[in-house]
């Protein structure tokens, strides 16, 4: 991948997404390593779909199974946060801290929410808890203004 298609332009940059994709049993082609580069601190909680039309252009052999195969490895590993948040649409999230979910059923906007879980209450009644998924629906503020 060249410098003037990674948005970082730095080979150290890409050499750290080469290894998380070598660590999750994925080989670092220029395309895996766009889909790692647009997520990388992508708050927008793209889907698949969304992806694949920006990564298009400047990979027009992109394949939509290349997007979907991608995305799932790296959510099965832990790089990715899969939201079942949009009824119509997979979502996903790069940030893999807890936080919570809203949706805005106007817009379809995914934001974060941070609030603070009680996960350490459930910790001492000695569950394991392994993910947690808290999601709110509603109305965004800049669609109530409407």
């Amino acid at each position: 991948m060249s410098d003037q298609n990674s948005k970082y332009g730095n080979d150290d940059r890409l050499i750290t997404l080469s290894q998380r994709l070598h660590n999750n049993g994925l080989r670092a082609t220029p395309q895996r390593l766009a889909i790692l580069e647009h997520l990388e601190g992508n708050r927008s909680h793209p889907s698949a779909e969304e992806i694949y039309k920006q990564l298009k252009p400047r990979f027009p052999s992109l394949s939509m199974a290349s997007i979907y195969s991608t995305l799932e490895a790296l959510a099965r590993t832990g790089e990715l946060q899969e939201l079942n948040i949009d009824p119509l649409r997979k979502r996903f999230d790069p940030d893999t801290s807890a936080h919570c979910h809203f949706f805005c059923r106007i817009c379809r906007k995914v934001y974060d929410i941070e609030t603070p879980l009680p996960i350490s209450s459930f910790n001492q009644l000695e569950f394991l808890i392994e993910s947690c998924a808290v999601n709110f629906f509603g109305i965004c503020p800049n669609c109530q203004n409407f």
